[in-house]
């Protein structure tokens, strides 16, 4: 904790952004290479190549298998900062130069995050930190098993000092410039389930000789949408969503089974456990009384998101010393994002930058004559604007330094 006491967070805070803006022209070209070059979850090793190339000086660390991480600052208590390195399959229809080919995009901004986070490690090296920083550049955060699992089961952190675990994330829900941090549940914990309702097959032409599992599976769908409604405090955010539903080959066949696949989103504990247990009742019943039989899987993936109240509060000051006005009310939403799993080593913090469009990215709206930006996260169309890099690299450095002084904190 080098010149710690003798050095205000201010002050760190205006030698790292001085640093900062000198990198940003670099970070805006990466951001753009990063974008043209997207790669799915599992497959970051090219993305990752790339970083490491622009990162000559630093002695990188594999992890996660095609991810990696550097270490800077004293030994001693760290700060983990985290980014992620996987895109999506989705075929981009920004129109840009630079856009990526077909079947993967980054649309969900973790090229922003990228750069940003290089941004920060480019201006680090250059100033005399109080506590460790470890840039952290996470594979496979959108899919299960996530990445952040791997990190955390590998045990690379557990030999480090780590004091907070910090991360930000554009959001085009939140007005483009502004910063959301907020104390609490900030994003859902997501589990996914299976049902599969087992029937007798049969003719279509004589259904009293056949259990049709098909009208048991929409009774079942609907009543999902019931427990909601019916059992969850009408002020806790929660989320059933069935997502695909199959059954069938032919139109005059009674199928023998079919199957709904979907995702529970809670922002309470005790509403996740409930509805766990609820759903698989409500399948059993519902498939009982008409004579079927129901089976049901449920996966539990990615916890829900609590960002630490000492992180925030330390935060708060050094986004609004930046000149970067905070969020009146902090954004939350039933979005998941496996970056919750660190909350089981250290205090964690999730920003959501707001970000615009960018405007290079004309999207003509068929119902009306004008041009609107509206997209959102994994959208074909989502690219925030070049400005993002640097709120979003301003974000992480204020969180570092809220993460010194928890660390600083906790050990005096």
């Amino acid at each position: 904790m080098t010149n710690w006491p003798d050095r205000s967070a201010t002050q760190l805070l205006a030698e790292l952004t001085a640093q900062l803006d000198l990198a940003i022209p670099h970070a805006l070209a990466l951001r753009r290479e990063l974008h043209r070059h997207p790669d799915l979850s599992g497959l970051e090793r090219p993305t990752a190549d790339r970083l490491r190339h622009a990162l000559p000086t630093f002695k990188a660390t594999r992890v996660a298998d095609t991810g990696f991480l550097v270490h800077l600052g004293p030994p001693g208590p760290a700060v983990v900062v985290r980014s992620e390195l996987d895109a999506l399959p989705l075929t981009e229809e920004t129109g840009v130069p630079w856009a990526a080919g077909e079947s993967v995009m980054h649309a969900c901004g973790h090229d922003v995050h990228l750069a940003a986070l290089w941004a920060l490690l480019q201006a680090a090296r250059k100033v005399e930190l109080p506590v460790g920083l470890i840039g952290l550049f996470q594979p496979r955060e959108e899919v299960q098993p996530s990445g952040a699992e791997s990190v955390i089961t590998s045990g690379i952190l557990a030999d480090q000092q780590v004091a907070a675990v910090i991360g930000a994330h554009v959001q085009p829900r939140v007005t483009s410039g502004v910063i959301s941090t907020g104390a609490g549940a900030v994003n859902a914990g997501a589990d996914r389930f299976e049902i599969t309702i087992h029937g007798q097959p049969g003719h279509g032409a004589y259904p009293h000789v056949t259990i049709d599992p098909v009208p048991v599976i929409a009774a079942i769908v609907t009543g999902l949408q019931e427990l909601i409604g019916r059992s969850i405090d009408p002020i806790h955010p929660a989320v059933i969503t069935v997502g695909r539903l199959e059954a069938g080959s032919a139109a005059n066949i009674i199928p023998a089974t079919a199957t709904a696949e979907g995702v529970i989103r809670t922002m309470h504990e005790s509403d996740r456990t409930h509805l766990h247990a609820a759903i698989r009742k409500l399948a059993e019943h519902t498939a009982a009384a008409r004579g079927a039989t129901a089976e049901v899987s449920i996966i539990v993936g990615d916890p829900i998101l609590v960002n630490d109240r000492r992180l925030v509060r330390f935060t708060d000051p050094l986004i609004t010393h930046l000149g970067l006005p905070l969020a009146h009310e902090p954004f939350r939403s039933c979005g998941a994002d496996d970056f919750s799993h660190y909350s089981r080593i250290a205090p964690i913090l999730m920003m959501f930058v707001g970000v615009r469009q960018d405007p290079a990215v004309r999207i003509k709206d068929s119902a009306t004559s004008g041009t609107r930006f509206e997209v959102g996260l994994h959208h074909p169309r989502f690219l925030p604007a070049e400005e993002s890099i640097r709120n979003v690299a301003l974000a992480l450095t204020s969180g570092y330094l809220a993460g010194a002084q928890l660390a600083t904190a906790t050990s005096t």
